[in-house]
């Protein structure tokens, strides 16, 4: 399996080649082209319960789609639904706490499920429940916006906004608080944020969708000023 991005950071797309036999799990909805002789089956994976959780917990679909190329081999095309980069990881045995919405598709290899935060992530909107993605293989992530990768070294910390906050490494220690005082994080604009020490890996988006929905609401056109 070959896996290319293409068009980035803004409008990333990814390509991925597969050999005879191969299989890719993907999101629903997430193709945008595939050539001839690749398969598609949509399931329910891991079980109802599983997928249950990580649709309704999650923030996923509660079906994902497995690709399966022929005998020739085929080509296909992914995009995440907001524009912005995407990414490859290759896990080798590590486990990355991926937000809402960041998991594209992945080797079959790798098991995708969600993990509760605890009462430390309770008021942390994007961070209160993340999938668990585990295993041996292949990882596609997709974020709103361009990606940056920061390694932190044993005991560094560094201070995420939760909207800007797309995966880090589960053995990493984190905690959830407030950017200062109450009255500052009501009316800063910063809201909550999520203290991360290392030593690990930790994946930031450059855009907040958050931030870009407040931003869109207060300029939508309301009912009385429909009439006016």
């Amino acid at each position: 399996m070959e896996i290319q991005i293409e068009d980035r950071p803004a409008f990333a797309i990814a390509t991925v080649s597969l050999e005879s036999g191969e299989e890719l799990v993907a999101e629903a909805g997430a193709m945008v082209s595939m050539t001839g002789g690749i398969e598609l089956e949509t399931k329910a994976r891991g079980g109802l319960l599983k997928s249950i959780a990580r649709s309704a917990l999650g923030g996923e679909s509660f079906f994902m789609n497995t690709f399966k190329a022929g005998e020739s081999g085929g080509v296909i095309r992914l995009a995440p639904s907001l524009p912005g980069d995407m990414r490859v990881l290759d896990l080798n045995g590590q486990t990355m706490l991926v937000q809402s919405g960041g998991f594209v598709a992945s080797t079959p290899s790798l098991e995708v499920e969600t993990k509760w935060g605890g009462a430390k992530t309770f008021f942390a909107g994007e961070g209160l429940i993340m999938l668990r993605i585990s295993g041996v293989g292949s990882l596609i992530i997709a974020a709103y916006g361009a990606l940056e990768e920061v390694q932190l070294g044993p005991g560094e910390k560094l201070t995420v906004d939760t909207g800007h906050l797309v995966a880090f490494e589960e053995a990493m220690d984190f905690s959830v608080r407030k950017v200062g005082s109450w009255k500052s994080t009501l009316f800063s604009g910063e809201g909550l944020v999520v203290e991360l020490t290392g030593p690990g890996t930790v994946i930031l988006q450059t855009r907040s969708q958050d931030a870009f929905l407040g931003w869109l609401i207060e300029r939508l056109p309301t009912t009385d000023s429909d009439h006016s």
